[in-house]
């Protein structure tokens, strides 16, 4: 099978055909052999080759006679332009030392730093040359006997020839050392490409070459080399004459150049009649633009591209340019090896784009060990040793390489990745623009912003503004349109190149323009020119046409609450006009004085609390463990009646009894029903202290509820007596397909209908105070699948409560009313979507239903009968202790559990599936319960499987279920009806996402084919109602609702959802490289996931060895302490367990991502892959045998402290949704509600951003919420259930918010 390597195309590896070993002073001395009287140097006065070598060798000499010797490094500081300068070159290569320059202009900092880094041992400058050191070099080379007697000291191919120090990324500039080996491959490769073909010959004497580089900047010596490699003349210019551009063309016409090798900005300077007599002009160093070639390249004068990193010498590939043709890069030099590689350093294909990796001949080295091995580092796919990892993006074609960008070029501005290359060029090419450059810039705000700089080619004629950004907007995606300042000239570094740095931030001239503002507009105008770092000029300015995005939205509303702490992020978006947000900001509230606000002092949790809560936890583990021991009794019993002699048998009377009231619905439904209701007793409505021993109480309930597995059983009728057990009164013909309340403090009239997921628990925690209430819903009333209805919510007769919606109870909801949002407010009247007569009782469902539940109920159990089976056999097989067997081959148990289980999930769904299709029908009905049934098989299956999810496998899952998946789709844990959803090409549904199902309303069960377009994103928690439909290339933010009509590339936020207004997020052509990484990925990306994905089952495997270890634990105790004792300890096993599932969930997360950071991340690239492959930990071991156990408690907070999130000390945490830990800080006595999310990434573009999320000291992210990345919730703040907060969006300290999106809550 061909290796990577067939995929680079074989022009691409010249590595073979690299010239002859030899020095630079060997190719100076030929050439002196050849063209004795042809002039080599003119400064002014001509110096010929004969003469240069006299001269130089006598310099050498007297370098030699200074204690100078091959191998020394000699440093040069020494004024442009002048021949001392090259003859103090030329005199260190002969002496068989290297060369250290330092550009004359440059601050003596620089030359110390230089000089230092490279530990030289002699320098020249304008007054001589100095020897610095008085013994040999450590490193000197070894003068060994075969050296030539007739000089020791002449260099060799290995030896250095120069040091050049280049800019470094971390501002310290790095020393590259370059061989004479490399360096003359270097010029005798060039030989072979310029001028081969011009009618007036090859280079030779007759050619005059411009120096005008620095010295410092490695492609001096390409214009050294050019000249002296050919026997041609090379004229040293003033710099600053190079520089201005406009005097040099009679310059170069005076002094008759031939030959120039410059930059594209300074070739962009220069007039074209400067070069009339120019038969050879190459560009390098920066992208060239097409612009600049159709107006330099002509038939008398070859144009060359050419591309080289210092660390590979000079030049690694070039291209000759013609006028119309897309300018390239080109292949590379004879001797040089050049593969486009993509993050996983795989070649890619033709067409594909990737960085560039340099490999043959032209390899430098840094001086500094450590950088040379990380950046020559082995390229593995190709079998190179050494390879120089360029850091830019290059498209592989067949006839060239196209440059695309830097890696670090990769800007993301307005939520798009983007390269600067692509947008510089279209700036170049804008009208009178005779100089341009384009930098990524920072407002104070924050905001990444493009900015193009420009000088004029006739000033006089000016810059139309509008002008050029019609024709960029016609050329370019809005969201790169650039904001363009012109000035007089652009700053220049010694390289020539634009210096990017040195470009003005903020723009000069920018501010309020208008003098006709009110203070209020005049006020916020500051505020945006700080934001976005653009003028305002009148009251009309729009926000967002201003470039204003998302996070700079945040930002500005974060400024203005500094005074007005009223005002929220959706009235920007509603009043993007300053006018309009000035007139609504001066009936806002300011901000009062701080007497008038007392600063909120929130308790910490105590110890007492905390020790309560643990003691509390050893009984509710006990009831936990109880079902485990019926079933392993029975297990065991049944073994030992068929004769296994290492099965214990107990009486049949005690294991029936145990599986009775501990596994079947008829003992868990009252034991945790009653036991919770026990617990509650005379619990009222009202505000109880945090931590408090009414808080204690119902934590406590809700515990012993959850261990005694009654909710699991409680199926579509069984829970309404679960329901009555707790207190809770329900009245006939009630759907509940949610839990209900511990409290009891529930009243559920005739044939009201409670769909999945919503909240009834009757309680939040607000800060220290814990708010309890009672919930009553009226007779035919209907509340939407994942609502929450807070303490004192009234929902009146026959009204409707949207999906997705928070009822504040603040008001009540009259009859027939339809509520929708958060806060849930009034939007019509209750539509009648279902028939107005009630269905028939058909009593017999009831049983149905009943035995359904039962069977989905021990579904898991028995995918864990035939893994355990197995695991006995191989344990019986192969002899040996019993305890060590079943841990050991527990993995194997697990994954045939695992198959069995999706075996199970999958024979369910398409039978239920058969026939099914839209509309209405009675719950009581084959239609009502096989919807339901589907419904809970769906939502089990993303918990049970999850490894299975958030995968390549998940679309082809979907497939099987049913479902229309369409090709490159990426799902995570969404819920579905599979029959009845299409989700076409390119989408993306994130975390918790529901897309259909079913609604309840008066007996009656409503469903729909539900839709999502192509490239269509619905984000975390987000919901697509049964019947929706999604557009292509729409969004549906977090937390956020699908409208009934939606048009292509809109996007949504909030419930009921809301048209929101963002920067358009364009998407790249497939060729591109983002692409690459996100919609397109190859094959080897494709395989490489899917190894990480597969390691996933690495959780369920080792769940499996801590289920198999717990109930040896629990037979070796029955054998030997009896079944009294065993069972009071049992809960003590089942916490110890579970500690040990936290510690390799913490071990897990620490190896694969080790300290998350904030940054960014392709969908397709390792980082994003083993980030899940934690999480799968997460939630397959530490969840179920750790987090879903000590919610609240102190435990919760010492393994999310292991997994690295910031917890203050007294912090109340009921929820482990934290997904990367690093980023996250919870202050001291903070509260974080149940079902909350503390959302540290997006994914925008498929690119996952990460960044931090701050809740402070005292303050509360209630049950339910979402708080997206960037985002901070200030001290002693509330953010109330049910909420979002947006990214970036900051919650001023003291304030009380809720709401999607958080706005201010007067309660």
């Amino acid at each position: 099978m061909a290796g990577p390597e067939s995929l680079v195309p074989q022009q691409y590896l010249l590595g073979s055909a690299a010239p002859r070993p030899r020095t630079l002073w060997d190719i100076i001395t030929t050439t002196a052999e050849m063209h004795p009287d042809a002039a080599a140097l003119d400064d002014g006065e001509i110096i010929t080759y004969s003469e240069l070598i006299h001269e130089v060798e006598l310099w050498a000499t007297e370098l030699h006679a200074n204690g100078v010797r091959r191998g020394d490094r000699i440093g040069i500081r020494m004024t442009s332009g002048k021949r001392e300068l090259y003859l103090a070159i030329l005199a260190t290569l002969a002496a068989g030392a290297a060369y250290v320059p330092v550009d004359a202009d440059d601050p003596d900092e620089r030359a110390e730093m230089v000089f230092g880094e490279a530990d030289i041992d002699g320098v020249f400058t304008d007054e001589g040359f100095r020897f610095l050191r008085d013994s040999a070099r450590p490193d000197a080379p070894d003068r060994s006997a075969d050296e030539p007697a007739e000089n020791p000291n002449a260099p060799r191919p290995e030896d250095t020839a120069w040091i050049i120090f280049t800019s470094g990324s971390t501002g310290k500039p790095k020393g590259v050392a370059v061989s004479h080996r490399s360096a003359a491959a270097f010029v005798d490769a060039e030989a072979s490409l310029f001028l081969v073909n011009h009618p007036h010959g090859p280079l030779g004497p007759e050619d005059r070459v411009l120096a005008g580089l620095s010295v410092a900047f490695d492609a001096s010596c390409e214009e050294m080399w050019l000249a002296w490699g050919h026997g041609g003349c090379l004229v040293p210019a003033p710099r600053s004459l190079v520089r201005s551009g406009m005097d040099l063309g009679p310059w170069l016409i005076r002094r008759d150049i031939t030959v120039v090798s410059t930059v594209p900005t300074l070739a962009g300077l220069w007039p074209a009649e400067a070069l009339d007599n120019i038969r050879l002009l190459i560009v390098g160093g920066e992208a060239c633009s097409q612009e600049l070639v159709d107006r330099l390249a002509t038939e008398d004068r070859e144009m060359w591209n050419t591309y080289g990193p210092t660390e590979a010498t000079v030049v690694a590939c070039a291209q000759q340019m013609l006028p119309g043709r897309p300018v390239s890069i080109g292949l590379p030099l004879n001797g040089w090896d050049l593969v486009v590689v993509d993050k996983q350093g795989m070649p890619v294909e033709l067409g594909g784009v990737g960085e560039l990796v340099i490999g043959g001949v032209g390899l430098a080295s840094y001086l500094d060990p450590a950088k040379d091995a990380e950046k020559y580092a082995p390229l593995e796919s190709m079998g190179w040793q050494r390879a120089y990892r360029t850091g830019d993006h290059v498209r592989l074609e067949e006839d060239g390489l196209y440059f695309v960008g830097r890696v670090d070029d990769q800007v993301k501005i307005g939520g798009r990745r983007i390269e600067l290359g692509e947008v510089e060029a279209n700036v170049a090419a804008l009208d009178n623009v005779y100089n341009s450059a384009v930098a990524v810039q920072k407002t104070p705000g924050g905001e990444s912003v493009l900015v193009g700089y420009v000088s004029l080619e006739d000033e006089a004629k000016g810059f139309d503004h509008e002008a050029a950004h019609a024709h960029l907007a016609d050329t370019m995606p809005a969201a790169l349109v650039p904001r363009i300042c012109v000035m007089e000239e652009l700053p220049v570094r010694t390289s020539g190149k634009v210096d990017k740095k040195a470009l003005p931030w903020p723009l000069p001239g920018v501010g309020v323009e208008s003098t006709t503002l009110t203070e209020t507009e005049k006020w916020l105008a500051e505020l945006w020119v700080e934001t976005l770092g653009v003028s305002v000029e009148d009251e009309n300015a729009d926000f967002f046409s201003l470039g204003g995005t998302s996070l700079a939205a945040a930002t500005l509303v974060g400024h203005i609450r500094e005074r007005y702490p009223t005002v929220a992020v959706r009235d920007l978006y509603d009043h993007p006009r300053l006018g309009s947000l000035a007139e609504l900001i001066a009936g806002a509230e300011p901000r009062p004085a701080a007497a008038d606000a007392p600063m909120r002092e929130v308790t910490k949790v105590g110890f007492g609390t905390r020790l309560a809560q643990t003691l509390i936890q050893i009984p509710v583990m006990t009831l936990a463990a109880s079902s485990w021991l019926a079933w392993l009794m029975l297990g065991s019993t049944v073994a030992a009646s068929l004769g296994f002699e290492w099965a214990a048998a107990y009486p049949w009377w005690l294991v029936i009894a145990m599986l009775i009231v501990f596994v079947t619905p008829v003992g868990r439904i009252p034991i945790g029903g009653y036991g919770a209701r026990l617990i509650t007793a005379g619990i009222k409505p009202g505000d109880y202290p945090r931590g408090g021993s009414t808080h204690l109480r119902i934590w406590a309930a809700e515990r012993w509820a959850n261990a005694s597995g009654a909710s699991s059983l409680a199926g579509a009728t069984r829970v309404n007596n679960y329901a009555r057990t707790l207190g809770v009164k329900v009245k006939r013909g009630v759907d509940l397909h949610s839990l209900p309340p511990v409290t009891g403090l529930l009243t559920l009239g005739k044939h009201a209908a409670i769909e999945p997921e919503v909240d009834l628990s009757g309680y939040w925690l607000d800060g220290d105070i814990l708010h309890v209430g009672a919930i009553d819903v009226k007779e035919g009333a209907r509340v939407g699948a994942r609502s929450t209805l807070l303490p004192g919510t009234v929902v009146g007769k026959y009204a409707h409560v949207e999906a997705g919606s928070t009822v504040t109870g603040r008001k009540k909801i009259k009859d027939g009313q339809r509520w929708s949002g958060s806060p849930a407010q009034k939007v019509g009247r209750s539509k009648h979507r279902f028939p107005s007569h009630t269905p028939k009782r058909r009593p017999w469902w009831v049983a149905i239903y009943d035995a359904t539940s039962v069977l989905l109920a021990i579904q898991p159990v028995v995918a864990l009968a035939v893994g355990a089976a197995i695991v006995l056999a191989l344990v019986h097989s192969t002899g040996g202790d019993s305890f060590v067997g079943a841990v050991f081959f527990a993995p194997v148990g697990a994954l045939a559990a695992f198959a069995t289980y999706m075996l199970q999930t999958w024979l369910g769904v398409r039978i239920l599936s058969l026939g099914i299709s839209p509309g209405v029908a009675p719950v009581r009905s084959a239609k009502g319960w096989r919807l339901w049934a589907i419904e809970r098989l769906m939502d089990e299956a993303r918990t049970k499987l999850f490894p299975l999810y958030a995968s390549q496998l998940t679309p082809a899952w979907l497939r099987s279920l049913g479902a229309e998946i369409g090709a490159n789709v990426e799902i995570s844990t969404a819920v579905m009806i599979p029959k009845l959803t299409e989700v076409k090409e390119g989408a993306f549904l994130a975390d918790d996402t529901m897309i259909g199902g079913y609604e309840l309303g008066g007996g009656w069960m409503r469903t729909g084919e539900t839709k999502v377009g192509k490239r269509s994103f619905v984000g975390n928690s987000g919901i697509t109602a049964p019947g929706r439909k999604l557009s292509k290339n729409s969004l549906v933010a977090v937390l956020s609702s699908t409208p009934k009509k939606t048009k292509a590339g809109a996007n949504w936020w909030g419930a009921p959802p809301e048209r929101m207004r963002r920067v358009t997020v364009e998407v790249d052509s497939p060729a591109n490289s983002g692409e690459a990484l996100t919609y397109n990925p190859g094959f080897a990306v494709k395989a490489a996931r899917g190894v990480v994905e597969t390691m996933r089952l690495l959780a369920p495997m080792f769940s499996a060895m801590l289920l198999a270890a717990t109930l040896s634990v629990y037979d070796s105790l029955l054998d030997a302490l009896g079944f009294p004792l065993t069972w009071l300890l049992s809960g003590l096993v089942l916490m110890g367990m579970g500690a040990v599932a936290m510690a390799v969930t913490v071990a897990v997360k620490w190896i694969c991502v080790g300290k998350h950071r904030a940054a960014d991340h392709p969908l397709w690239s390792a980082f994003v892959w083993l980030n899940e492959l934690q999480d799968t930990f997460v939630e397959v071991v530490a969840a179920p045998w750790f987090f879903q156990h000590t919610y609240g408690s102190g435990e919760i907070n010492l393994g999310l402290r292991a997994l690295g999130v910031e917890i203050g000390r007294g912090a109340w945490i009921d929820s482990y949704w934290f997904p990367e830990t690093d980023l996250i800080r919870v202050g001291e006595a903070a509260t974080v509600g149940p079902g909350t999310v503390v959302q540290t990434h997006l994914f925008q573009d498929r690119v996952m951003s990460l960044d931090t999320v701050t809740i402070q000291d005292g303050s509360t992210l209630a049950a339910h919420s979402v708080a997206l990345p960037a985002s901070l919730i200030g001290t002693a703040s509330t953010v109330g259930p049910g909420s979002l907060v947006m990214r970036g969006d900051r919650v001023p300290t003291n304030a009380v918010w809720q709401g999607n999106p958080i706005e201010p809550w007067k309660r």
